[in-house]
């Protein structure tokens, strides 16, 4: 009989910010690479193009989550976007847990600092979580070892 192995839930992850759970979100999205190739066509070969390695993109990391009292974040994002001459980079790490809560499989965003926040809507009318996003830059990710 075959075993069944079912799909990681989505819902159950940590961010975590130089080694420290900061907030807890309920979004993570930009967890992409893209290589980009450039076409060159061979002279006397019609059979195909050849596609040769140019670059490799990442889209920003972007982090959603309730508003809360922590401060940690909120003065790394101050200090980046205050226009200094470096921002402080911090590696930020992305960890899926199993149904049990332990880590299953993870990434390591090297070098990462804030471009972008974007506060709350608020509505009188409406009593809904006040979501604030992030977004940051990083040097590339790479999926973390040794994990279950």
């Amino acid at each position: 009989m075959a075993t069944r192995t079912d799909p990681y839930l989505s819902y159950r992850f940590l961010v975590e910010v130089d080694s420290l759970v900061v907030a807890g979100f309920s979004e993570v999205s930009g967890l992409e690479v893209e290589t980009t190739t450039e076409d060159y066509q061979e002279g006397g070969v019609n059979a195909y193009t050849h596609k040769l390695f140019k670059h490799v993109s990442y889209p920003n990391l972007v982090l959603r989550k309730g508003m809360s009292d922590s401060q940690t974040l909120w003065r790394w994002i101050r200090d980046a976007t205050a226009m200094q001459p470096i921002a402080e980079r911090k590696n930020i790490r992305v960890v899926l847990l199993n149904s049990t809560g332990q880590e299953s499989r993870g990434w390591e965003f090297r070098e990462a600092y804030p471009v972008k926040w974007t506060g709350p809507e608020f509505q009188a009318d409406q009593a809904s979580v006040a979501i604030e996003t992030v977004e940051l830059v990083h040097r590339g990710f790479s999926q973390i070892e040794g994990l279950s």
